[in-house]
């Protein structure tokens, strides 16, 4: 058994870090609140632009025509792996990782295999993991959660998106964690160019109406198709950052409590260790007092 100055030490050392998971957690939810306030505004936008577009896009002429919904072979991969910059939020960015690179591995194999696949790192962890294992990486953006803002997101689609256009990247995948709440994150595979063709059908059966566009209908699609994309994307990535907040509350949280029922039984074994130490002195005593008594 440990000696009292030993459990001692170790209590010490458990508080402390009790008291720096907790500042942690607080800080946390506090950062949590403000991004799920802004994913909670920028979803119903996002999700009404993306209507309107599919809406307007049943016209399968203007789809044909459009670069954007082109289905090309699948020859040139681009895989975006959108992470954390920082870490202590459980397996938030090791899910994240581990997803993308089976996706590589499984979905895109003969592309791997031949080089055509490759990786642009949104945030620090994601650009370490990418690095060590030698990858195609062919930007980074590791500052973009310093300050996420919707200017601060447009560069990244604008590279996504001229990528795309110009015949470098014949499929875009982007790999984050959706937002559900502080303690679920749903982790998403989600394709970014060429747009889905499918996603148009989805209207064949709804009621449609007869409007009368201004210009004309492919002039307001080919208009909102690049900022759809642009609100995508700065959706996916306001969702990686309140998941990113949401699982490091939780991870605290965790961490907190686990600490807090260590640092019990420490004082448990340490007064074990009191009780026996106590023992053993009036032991000694005792065995002296006789001694002397039968001297």
């Amino acid at each position: 058994m440990a000696n009292l100055k030993e459990i001692r030490t170790r209590i010490a050392s458990v508080t402390t870090t009790s008291q720096v998971t907790s500042a942690m957690k607080m800080v946390a939810a506090a950062k949590l609140k403000k991004t799920q306030d802004d994913i909670i505004r920028i979803r119903p936008y996002a999700d009404k632009l993306h209507d309107i577009l599919t809406g307007l896009s049943e016209d399968v002429k203007i789809t044909e025509d459009n670069i954007y919904f082109q289905q090309r072979p699948e020859k040139n991969i681009l895989i975006v792996f959108v992470s954390s910059n920082k870490g202590l939020c459980g397996a938030f960015n090791s899910n994240v990782i581990h997803r993308g690179f089976d996706v590589a591995k499984k979905k895109y194999s003969e592309q791997l295999e031949s080089g055509n696949v490759s990786f642009i790192a949104i945030g620090k962890y994601a650009n370490d993991f990418l690095r060590k294992n030698n990858l195609n990486i062919t930007r980074r953006f590791g500052n973009v959660f310093d300050d996420l803002t919707f200017e601060n997101v447009v560069p990244i689609a604008l590279y996504l998106m001229n990528g795309f256009v110009n015949g470098y990247f014949d499929k875009i995948d982007i790999i984050y964690n959706r937002f559900k709440n502080a303690a679920v994150q749903i982790l998403v595979d989600e394709q970014f160019l060429p747009i889905k063709a499918e996603d148009t059908k989805d209207w064949e059966n709804s009621t449609t109406q007869d409007y009368i566009f201004e210009p004309s209908t492919k002039y307001i699609i080919n208009e909102l198709i690049p900022k759809s994309l642009k609100i995508q994307l700065y959706k996916a990535l306001l969702d990686s950052y309140a998941s990113e907040h949401g699982a490091r509350m939780t991870a605290m949280h965790k961490a907190t409590d686990n600490a807090n029922d260590l640092i019990k039984d420490l004082r448990v074994q340490y007064n074990k260790a009191r009780q026996s130490s106590i023992t053993n002195e009036i032991l000694e005593i005792v065995s002296g007092a006789e001694a002397l008594n039968k001297s």
